[in-house]
């Protein structure tokens, strides 16, 4: 005898969306890139499913004082290319934070999340600020202590 069980899924008007806050002020890239990649899918929820955006919007301030452990200010490379020879751009976090202190995390995010469609449609609700203040009252985002 065989038992056949169910597998339900949450369909995609069912899923409401909240939006929290974060504070980054001296929390490390990484560990706070995997929580929020977490918050951004979903899988927090117990109506987590895979296929849908059922996740949370996500607001950090303070990305400016995010630290990274050990020498990685100096010895982290971001790397970009034109396509065209000789386009290789290097650059190191450090010089990164003083030019685009929301690069850092935002980038580190991004590659955290599923690629494709759903990955797009997830980062969207991912709001980056460098200062303490943002312009989304309106969303009335709870915060959310790590």
């Amino acid at each position: 005898m065989t038992v056949m069980k169910k597998t339900t899924l949450r369909k995609p008007v069912d899923c409401e969306t909240r939006w929290v806050i974060l504070d980054a002020n001296e929390k490390v890239v990484g560990r706070l890139a995997s929580r929020i990649a977490m918050l951004l899918m979903g899988k927090h929820r117990p109506d987590y499913t895979p296929s849908f955006d059922c996740g949370d919007g996500v607001v950090v301030v303070n990305c400016e004082k995010v630290v990274f452990t050990g020498e990685k200010w100096d010895k982290k490379i971001y790397r970009r290319h034109s396509g065209y020879i000789g386009g290789l751009k290097e650059v190191a976090a450090r010089k990164v934070l003083s030019r685009h202190p929301d690069r850092i995390l935002y980038q580190a995010v991004k590659r955290m999340l599923p690629k494709g469609k759903l990955g797009e449609k997830m980062i969207k609700k991912l709001k980056i600020y460098g200062g303490s203040g943002h312009p989304h009252a309106a969303q009335k985002p709870e915060p959310l202590v790590l």
